[in-house]
């Protein structure tokens, strides 16, 4: 097993906090040292604007880490988080910085699979319709009114941001890709995610999990333990595709 202790940076998903990963922190501690980025406009944050765009988030996100060059860095992403995790790793990579050890892409299709989607111009009802429907949210919170309230300008700037997103051809990572998928997302197909190959020249392996959007929450013995596998230097060469 590596002696050196590996920094993992957490990356939430479209409406989410850092505290989505606080269960995530807590498993892996103190083998992995987790951070969790909190984006502007929720939480201890909510005071901030939202930033509505990827590359803006992640030009911010980027010149908060590029400094935390004392361990080996690794960056996971869910969903909306994934992107901004690529959109990362293509910046440490520009300036020059060590890139890091490991991508992990979770509940996202690969950036080159676009999709025309709308969602940020929907209501109010029917943008937490979609956030029921994915489970991302507990439903005694999207029931409050005063909740509701706080917490849609968030929402609606994520999906905005990521629904915007297009990918830029010709910049590949040079880091392994860990891409993880719940086999019924109906947001990612698992040939979607299995695309990620295409963005990297490091190995790159799919792994498929029991579940939906937010597979890892149900499955998060599982996930933590593949996380803890990949990080802690346990992990000889890279699987094709497998189903845990």
């Amino acid at each position: 097993m590596s002696q050196t202790r590996i920094r993992l940076v957490c990356l939430p998903h479209a409406g989410g906090s850092a505290s989505f990963y606080f269960p995530l922190s807590r498993a892996l501690t103190p083998a992995v040292d987790v951070l969790a980025v909190q984006y502007p406009g929720r939480q201890d944050r909510r005071g901030e604007p939202n930033i509505d765009s990827i590359p803006g988030l992640a030009d911010q996100i980027f010149e908060a880490i590029r400094h935390l060059d004392d361990q080996p860095l690794a960056l996971f992403g869910h969903s909306m988080g994934a992107v901004l995790a690529y959109e990362i790793a293509l910046r440490m990579q520009d300036a020059g910085l060590p890139g890091p050890v490991r991508l992990f892409a979770s509940g996202r299709r690969a950036p080159s699979h676009d999709r025309e989607e709308r969602l940020h111009l929907a209501t109010d009802t029917e943008l937490l319709a979609e956030v029921r429907r994915l489970g991302g949210s507990p439903a005694a919170l999207l029931a409050d009114p005063d909740v509701r309230e706080m917490i849609m300008p968030a929402i609606r700037s994520d999906y905005h941001a990521v629904e915007k997103y297009r990918w830029a051809p010709g910049r590949k990572l040079s880091c392994p890709v860990t891409v993880l998928t719940g086999d019924s997302d109906p947001r990612v197909s698992v040939e979607e995610a299995a695309a990620w190959e295409e963005h990297t020249t490091g190995l790159t392996e799919l792994q498929v999990f029991p579940g939906g959007h937010f597979f890892l929450a149900d499955q998060s013995t599982r996930v933590t333990g593949l996380l803890a596998d990949r990080l802690t230097g346990q992990h000889v060469g890279a699987a094709r595709e497998a189903r845990i």
